[in-house]
């Protein structure tokens, strides 16, 4: 039975994205009802989420391994939001299922639109769904691009802390430990993503996503390290204006809008205290030191199926650093090898990008083999 109330499916449900989503829910529940919950593999929590929301038996599932559930759970007829927060390639059958089904889809899981950008953007056509990005800086962009068209948009400033390891030469990153990867300044996060904000590949893969979600030339989008990370993303107009989103670093604030859109939810978070803001400082990004970054900016002018195989070999490379099988400079080292010997066709159907989600990881997988043995 509809009530008045939005139906919310929360896909990573019991990482840093999925528990933040329901802290909204909790704060608005004459607004939004949880209708169905995914986690990969916290059993306990998950369960735990399940009673205090009321989830029905079979609407909250384990689905590490079953990414064909979290498409069935994405286009539930109760479910008016999904929140796609799954780590990595995973989420992808997800996002084209609740975009097939007409679903506002709140996307914390860039990889998706990344490694299948025209397939995503079909699935939206033909589904009649709508992505409201969730990343901290793209729904920054996306705020900002409210004050003026698309036609009057000169450029798009993506925002990023620099990671740990802001800088540091790369001879002085040879012998780094995860543990050190691990330290994110500004932001708490899953490890996958942490250790792609110490790369900067956070950044490359935020700029395909950004190419793909506002439609804009590579040529238009521009990173630019702000360690305080108070400012989110900018949006500079034909006139010169450029526009701002600022607040302190809080993830609830993007989720709420992306549930909200296009109104706000009524709970101020990551409110700033400007008699105490000494600050805001930039640089520019150093892609010979972070060269993951530079692979992605590679990927996006070659296109295709290119940041499919960038995604895959990335995905790959980091699972080997958090296990200790690899030295965190192999991880843009083994990308790039990828990149140099795979062949990046079009990427017009789904089928193309699951062979060069395949193709990619698989070559990595022998770069990391090799690397083992030397």
């Amino acid at each position: 039975m509809r009530t008045d109330r939005l139906g919310v499916a929360v896909l990573g449900s019991t990482g840093s994205v999925g528990t933040q989503s329901l802290d909204v829910v909790r704060a608005n529940p004459e607004r939004y009802r949880v209708v169905a919950l995914a986690s990969g593999r916290n059993v306990d929590l998950l369960a735990a989420q399940a009673l205090e929301f009321g989830v029905a038996a079979g609407k909250a599932r384990i689905c590490g391994d079953d990414p064909s559930a979290l498409a069935g759970l994405a286009s539930l007829d109760d479910v008016d939001i999904v929140i796609n927060a799954v780590v990595g390639f995973a989420g992808l059958p997800a996002t084209l299922a609740a975009l097939e089904s007409g679903k506002r889809l709140g996307l914390a899981n860039k990889e998706s639109l990344i490694a299948a950008g025209p397939v995503v953007a079909k699935a939206r056509m033909d589904g009649g769904g709508v992505i409201v990005p969730v990343d901290s800086e793209h729904s920054a962009l996306y705020q900002a691009m409210r004050a003026g068209s698309p036609a009057e948009v000169r450029r798009l400033l993506i925002t990023g802390s620099g990671g740990p390891f802001r800088g540091r030469t790369r001879a002085a990153l040879a012998d780094v430990r995860v543990e050190e990867a691990l330290k994110h300044p500004t932001w708490s996060m899953g490890p996958k993503i942490t250790i792609d904000s110490s790369t900067l590949m956070n950044k490359g893969l935020e700029v395909i996503e950004a190419k793909e979600l506002f439609e804009v030339s590579l040529d238009q989008i521009e990173v630019v390290i702000h360690p305080q990370s108070i400012i989110h993303g900018m949006v500079e107009f034909c006139d010169g204006a450029t526009i701002a989103q600022l607040s302190m670093p809080d993830m609830r604030g993007p989720i709420g809008y992306a549930m909200a859109d296009p109104g706000r939810v009524p709970q101020a978070v990551g409110v700033i205290d400007w008699t105490r803001l000494s600050q805001l400082t930039f640089e520019t990004a150093d892609l010979e030191t972070f060269r993951c970054l530079a692979h992605a900016y590679e990927a996006a002018r070659v296109g295709g199926l290119a940041p499919a195989l960038l995604n895959a070999a990335n995905e790959v490379a980091v699972e080997a650093f958090l296990a200790g099988e690899v030295s965190w400079l192999a991880i843009d080292e083994t990308i790039g090898e990828v990149l140099a010997s795979e062949t990046a066709g079009p990427a017009g159907t789904l089928g193309a990008v699951l062979d060069a989600d395949a193709r990619g990881r698989a070559r990595a997988t022998q770069i990391i083999d090799r690397r083992r043995g030397a």
